[in-house]
């Protein structure tokens, strides 16, 4: 695996590829890889014959009181997993590479209605941070296909309608959620939480399968979403949202829909952490 820092190195080795008729799979990360990632790079391994990831630290994406300076980097791990998994090239950019203007004075990119619901509502200009630089990155790298991952639903469902709408050719691919033996997703955030909340946190899932099944047994989506709040309230969470959606498009679920997503964003100390889980109704 080479390592590169800069755009022009990126797009020389991907211009070689692509010349030589080998499809680009590309993986875009913030690093701190783990068990999930290594999911997200299996399945790109499947669907390119060369793969392309990235590792940086979107400081766009990180409102004014969140955990930008104190997100985790663990930049030779990451390596030496990337390496192990086969990746063909480590795009590992400084911001003023992504953002030469710097990222508060560069040209944003945001899918309007997407971004500002759910956890567009808690974190303001979150999601315009990320389909900024998932944009920048697409066109630097210029794969045929990316890999993201289900657990971050929303974000999913806002990368998708930007490639549509902007006309991208890259086909986006969804990787299932990666989960502990006692049902809590994997995130880099996971660490933040202290011993007693991590004993809590797998409540988080449970609430979610419970609400899955009311959902399949015809209960009404407003008293699913009140007592799944509830539910987390009782298990000592401070839930920002528990809410049941269409999963095309994540608009308030109606009597007729049959493909829903519960969403939940879950407050601790020093942690918030998303979970959701996908149904179809009979």
């Amino acid at each position: 695996m080479e390592t590169v820092t800069t755009i022009a190195a990126v797009r020389e080795r991907v211009r070689a590829w692509q010349s030589a008729g080998q499809r680009v799979a590309f993986v875009p990360t913030m690093g701190n890889l783990h068990a999930g990632h290594v999911s997200l790079i299996e399945l790109a391994r499947q669907r390119g014959d060369r793969f392309v990831a990235s590792i940086f630290v979107n400081p766009m994406q990180f409102g004014p009181n969140e955990d930008f300076a104190h997100y985790p980097r663990t930049p030779r791990e990451d390596e030496r997993m990337l390496a192990a998994a086969g990746c063909d090239l480590m795009f590992m950019p400084e911001v003023t590479e992504i953002y030469p203007q710097g990222s508060e004075r560069g040209t944003r990119v945001e899918v309007p209605g997407l971004s500002r619901l759910l956890d567009g509502e808690y974190r303001p200009g979150h999601f315009e941070g990320v389909s900024t630089v998932v944009a920048k990155l697409f066109h630097i790298v210029q794969p045929q296909v990316a890999v993201f991952g289900e657990k971050d639903f929303q974000q999913l469902t806002i990368i998708r309608r930007m490639v549509a709408d902007l006309c991208m050719p890259v086909q986006i691919v969804a990787a299932p959620t990666v989960r502990d033996a006692d049902g809590l997703a994997l995130s880099s955030r996971n660490q933040y939480l202290t011993a007693g909340e991590r004993a809590q946190a797998p409540a988080i899932y449970a609430t979610l399968q419970a609400a899955a099944r009311r959902l399949g047994g015809g209960a009404d989506f407003t008293s699913i979403e009140r007592d799944g709040v509830r539910a987390l309230e009782a298990a000592g969470l401070r839930p920002d949202y528990f809410a049941v959606r269409q999963s095309a498009d994540l608009a308030p679920a109606n009597v007729g829909a049959r493909e829903l997503v519960v969403l939940c964003a879950v407050r601790f100390s020093k942690a918030r952490l998303i979970d959701n889980i996908s149904m179809t109704r009979a």
